[in-house]
């Protein structure tokens, strides 16, 4: 691997990664999309998006040994990862949607939206909303308070530790848009879906 940055978008075939990678180039960053392990345990940042089922998800990551990799290089070698949407759930311990357990980085539950108000918010939350930073972290650097980013899931994250917590967003109930622990950062949200902002922040995660 042969990359200015050493970023690597983990290709685990959960989503379409090209928008992603796109994000970044027109950063004037170099990236790869790779599900290369030998690749993966390169990388200087990592970064895991995905769309769709949370056991998929887990089970496709499994069986590429991407996950042991991945493992070693977040809580071993201390490697920033950002995921996105589904690659923030993943990061969670245990998943109501295929009742199976994540990676068990954040002591928190993946939870389906129980709405009330039918009429109002539908399923799955998709469009713009904001995102209410709740504590100072890099990667919301120069990134003003209540930003609209673009949201696309069914199901959010429910941390135990207010700690991990790092954005909050409205939707009928409050849920966690963004968590921080240590090298390891997560957005429901779709950055590179999110415009200007969403540039700012993956901008911010280049550079931490």
């Amino acid at each position: 691997m042969n990359l200015q940055t050493g970023i690597v978008i983990i290709d685990y075939g959960m989503g379409n990664l090209r928008s992603v990678q796109k994000k970044f180039e027109r950063l004037h960053r170099q990236v790869c999309i790779s599900s290369d392990i030998r690749v993966i345990a390169k990388a200087d940042k990592l970064v895991l998006p995905g769309v769709g089922h949370f056991a998929n998800g887990v089970r496709k990551l499994k069986e590429s040994g991407i996950w042991d990799v991945m493992n070693h290089k977040v809580l071993v070698e201390k490697t920033p990862i950002l995921g996105i949407c589904l690659g923030m759930q993943l990061m969670a311990r245990h998943s109501e949607e295929g009742d199976v357990e994540g990676l068990g980085w954040f002591d928190a539950e993946v939870v389906r939206f129980r709405i009330e108000n039918e009429r109002r918010y539908k399923v799955p939350h998709m469009g713009w909303n904001t995102a209410r930073v709740t504590k100072e972290s890099p990667i919301f650097n120069d990134i003003p308070e209540d930003t609209l980013f673009y949201f696309v899931h069914s199901y959010y994250v429910a941390c135990k530790e207010k700690r991990d917590v790092l954005a909050m967003t409205r939707y009928e109930c409050s849920f966690a848009s963004a968590i921080v622990k240590d090298n390891i950062y997560g957005t429901q949200f779709h950055p590179e879906k999110s415009h200007d902002w969403g540039a700012v922040l993956i901008e911010n995660f280049i550079g931490i």
